[in-house]
């Protein structure tokens, strides 16, 4: 095991009996057992661990990822990150969740399309699917993310706005699109200067950016989804490897990013920092925004127990990534937990992140 563990001990762990901090260590401790097992058989290639409670904060790294500045391919914890980035165009008035995507993209027209409002996308109640149909097509074609706009634009509906949740990265897809148009700047540079910078994650880029390669822990495609490849040998130039894939940065899921980044991000909404996205949009972030009948989902980020966060706590936040990631933050514990893993996330059940995850919700409860 490659471990690298930092310990920082404030008044909220001072306050705490010895008793309980020892009891906190110990599934601390069962946590990163869960990662270190996984990669000392080979389960996983790469992990790495991140907690913080207060003042009190730990992180590991497993396998392949040496220090806890390992760069891992974030999947689907990209949404949040480029919603953030989005909002922020929210909080200059550029735009207001009820507001018509086609006011945006005009040509986005026909089968009910008007009806889809900015909100729809951010919630996955937008009638857009998860993936295009075409989506092995274009990533084998090289496709750029304006071609893949163009197609996600005109693909059929799957249901009427507002009528159920459909999970959907092409709806981040078009909300990033929608930014681009507002602020003349690609989504990536829009995440860079409204995110990263202002948040000091230094490891992470929408893409690889100025990320040395060398620092990203290759994901174990042999098991990925199939629309990521699955390991074939045909899709070696389009999967989640690929210098393509890496370089496209896609809003739904192309970013990378360390353990400790994806902290930094987290911890943005257990306590807002200034330079950032105003109070009251990241309260509007963490509201369920779905009606009562449906998965509850904030803007860009899940809600509730899906997370393998606290389970006593109503106001668990976060997301998962096919690539087997995982974060979340819970603002009643005030305490968070990022898993990176390179194991994809349906090659276990169940799998080391969520196993880990759960002893750190048991900690800090």
């Amino acid at each position: 095991m490659n471990r690298r563990t930092a310990l920082q001990t404030g008044i909220g762990l001072a306050l705490a009996s010895p008793l309980l901090a020892a009891v906190q260590n110990s599934r601390l401790e069962a946590a990163a057992a869960v990662l270190q097992h996984a990669t000392s058989t080979g389960q996983i290639d790469a992990a790495a661990l991140h907690v913080w409670q207060a003042e009190r904060e730990s992180a590991w790294a497993f396998g392949a990822a040496t220090d806890h500045d390992a760069i891992f391919l974030l999947a689907s914890i990209s949404k949040p990150i480029s919603v953030a980035a989005i909002m922020s165009l929210a909080d200059a008035g550029e735009f207001d969740l009820n507001d018509s995507v086609q006011k945006f993209l005009p040509e986005f027209r026909g089968e009910g399309r008007e009806r889809i409002t900015m909100r729809h996308l951010f919630t996955h109640a937008s009638g857009l699917p998860d993936q295009l149909p075409e989506n092995s097509k274009l990533r084998a074609a090289h496709a750029s993310l304006s071609e893949f706009v163009t197609a996600a634009i005109r693909t059929p509906l799957l249901f009427p706005a507002g009528t159920r949740f459909g999970y959907s990265s092409m709806a981040i897809l078009l909300a990033a699109e929608v930014a681009t148009r507002i602020s003349g700047k690609p989504i990536a540079r829009l995440v860079e200067e409204t995110v990263l910078q202002p948040l000091e994650m230094k490891h992470s880029a929408l893409g690889v950016g100025q990320l040395p390669t060398s620092d990203l822990m290759r994901c174990q495609v042999e098991e990925a989804a199939p629309e990521s490849g699955a390991g074939a040998p045909s899709a070696q130039n389009w999967d989640w490897n690929s210098d393509y894939w890496r370089q496209l940065g896609t809003p739904w899921g192309g970013m990378h990013g360390s353990a400790a980044d994806v902290a930094r991000f987290l911890r943005a909404f257990l306590h807002p920092p200034e330079g950032f996205l105003k109070p009251e949009t990241i309260a509007l972030m963490l509201r369920n925004q779905n009606p009562p009948d449906m998965w509850p989902r904030g803007l860009g980020f899940d809600l509730g127990s899906g997370l393998s966060g606290p389970q006593r706590s109503p106001n668990v936040f976060g997301h998962t990534g096919s690539t087997g990631t995982l974060c979340w933050a819970d603002p009643d514990s005030d305490s968070l937990c990022v898993v990176l893993t390179t194991l994809p996330s349906q090659a276990a059940a169940p799998h080391p992140r969520s196993l880990a995850a759960e002893h750190v919700a048991e900690a800090v409860r």
